[in-house]
């Protein structure tokens, strides 16, 4: 790297880069999903299941898992609704959306970023502190914290990335945010360019989000004619594309991805608040967390604050699968219990008896029928073994069985694993031979899966771990001949 920008290399390094991914080459057209949502909803059209498990390659999600299982044709929306005091994230998907310009500025939009330049950078740092957002993309760490560590940072130019490559079969949140609210999410991002003092900013996106990209692609162009980024703003910015790879999930892969270099999770320190997109101070936050800040702006962070319960502040967007009655995208109040999300929100299940619940993505720990009354928030859900984690809320029944559960889950871990640690590389691929064999909870497996927490880079091998771990808590009857 020379200053802040790549070193542009050989052909050698751009194969290795293409091998990484599963869609450098290829498209969604014409492709089925084969992610978890839709592998625990395949009975419902089994011709579709078919079709994405005798397809050649890999599509783990297509962000329709609310009527899995899917292809890439499929055109229904899911229901949304808005069940918290007072509407933060779908304020305007739950009326129709605001696809364009005028639309948004008829809303009000722009507002709490002319607002924010109006003032201190100091002052929007201090707001997103007080208000106790937590990140929506996986661990909940707080966002102010983040936001003040990039603005401390004296080094130039600095960064902001919203991490849009939402790949957590099961969740579809950020898809319609983008899709319907696209200027919401402009706007987050120049309030958090003016916060930290960055210049320039990036939609890392998904390949499978095509929709998305058009929505965004016109919302770009919209603001910066209206003089909103660019210009004589000192902040413009512009959407990478990704190529199929859920790994880029995790923000230092997501980082190298865009510096054009093979997405392997970086070892940490140095974080990306200090040495992040071209070694500069980056901010990477996911779609749902930046397209809070503007409310909390223009609210006031003691009403966002408000909402929500505990140490977890104002509200979430889950988004539920095929297998329950009314599958959607659904605004909560943290401290709802995950049984009022199920049975009055969901509606329960289309048919057949609850067996479990899968929450924040695939690498997660599972939540049997049993715990339904925990309430929904960051350290409730840890304290069970599970996590907030994205969002995705995924159902089973009794015709998906534990043992092809972690097998599914197993398979897909091995197929996304980034390669870069030992345990990841090769203790994903045998989990997925020892599940295969009908040998789960064996004294191998179990010392799989401590390496796995102990030693994982990244999320990855950890949030694999925990899946089988809690399996094996949770479900020990149905596995013990397993165990032999």
């Amino acid at each position: 790297m020379i200053g802040s920008q790549p070193v542009k290399v050989g052909d050698w390094h751009v194969a290795a880069c293409e091998s990484f991914y599963s869609l450098t080459s290829d498209t969604v057209s014409g492709k089925a999903c084969q992610g978890l949502a839709c592998f625990v909803g395949r009975r419902l059209n089994p011709g579709n299941w078919e079709r994405a498990c005798s397809q050649p390659g890999k599509l783990y999600c297509l962000g329709k898992c609310y009527a899995g299982p899917a292809t890439d044709t499929t055109t229904l929306r899911p229901i949304i609704g808005v069940h918290a005091r007072q509407p933060v994230v779908l304020e305007r998907v739950v009326t129709g959306g605001a696809r364009t310009l005028q639309a948004f500025l008829d809303r009000d939009g722009y507002r709490a970023l002319d607002k924010v330049r109006r003032a201190a950078p100091e002052e929007t740092i201090r707001a997103v502190e007080a208000s106790n957002l937590r990140g929506r993309g996986g661990a909940g760490f707080p966002t102010g914290r983040k936001w003040r560590a990039v603005f401390q940072q004296s080094a130039t130019p600095k960064y902001v990335v919203a991490n849009a490559d939402e790949g957590d079969p099961g969740a579809y949140i950020d898809r319609f945010l983008m899709e319907d609210d696209p200027h919401r999410l402009i706007e987050a991002l120049a309030i958090a360019g003016h916060a930290v003092g960055a210049t320039k900013g990036f939609i890392y996106l998904r390949k499978e989000y095509l929709q998305a990209q058009l929505a965004l692609s016109q919302a770009l162009s919209e603001a910066r004619a209206a003089g909103f980024i660019d210009g004589n703003t000192g902040f413009d910015l512009e959407i990478t594309m990704g190529h199929g790879s859920y790994v880029c999930g995790e923000e230092t892969a997501l980082l190298n991805s865009i510096e054009g270099r093979r997405a392997e999770v970086r070892q940490r320190p140095p974080y990306p608040t200090e040495q992040g997109l071209y070694g500069r101070p980056t901010l990477v936050n996911n779609v749902e967390t930046l397209v809070c800040v503007p409310w909390i702006i223009e609210h006031g962070a003691d009403e966002y604050r408000a909402l929500g319960f505990s140490k977890s502040q104002g509200t979430k967007v889950v988004s539920l699968n095929s297998l329950f009655k009314r599958p959607g995208l659904y605004e909560v109040e943290f401290g709802v219990t995950i049984r009022h999300i199920v049975e009055e929100l969901g509606g329960g299940l289309k048919n057949g008896k609850l067996k479990g619940l899968i929450i924040g993505g695939p690498l997660a720990g599972m939540v049997p029928p049993a715990l339904l009354d925990t309430p929904f928030g960051f350290e409730e859900l840890r304290a069970i073994g599970a996590m907030v984690g994205h969002g995705g809320i995924i159902a089973f029944d009794e015709h998906t069985s534990i043992r092809e559960l972690i097998e599914h889950v197993a398979e897909f871990a091995a197929f996304e694993s980034c390669g870069k640690c030992t345990p990841c590389r090769r203790g994903g691929q045998r989990l997925v031979e020892l599940a295969a064999a009908g040998e789960i909870g064996t004294a191998e497996w179990r010392e799989i899966d401590a390496a796995l927490l102990a030693t994982s880079l990244c999320g990855l091998g950890t949030g694999l771990a925990e899946f089988t771990t809690s399996a094996l808590r949770h479900y020990p009857e149905e596995l013990a001949p397993c165990f032999a």
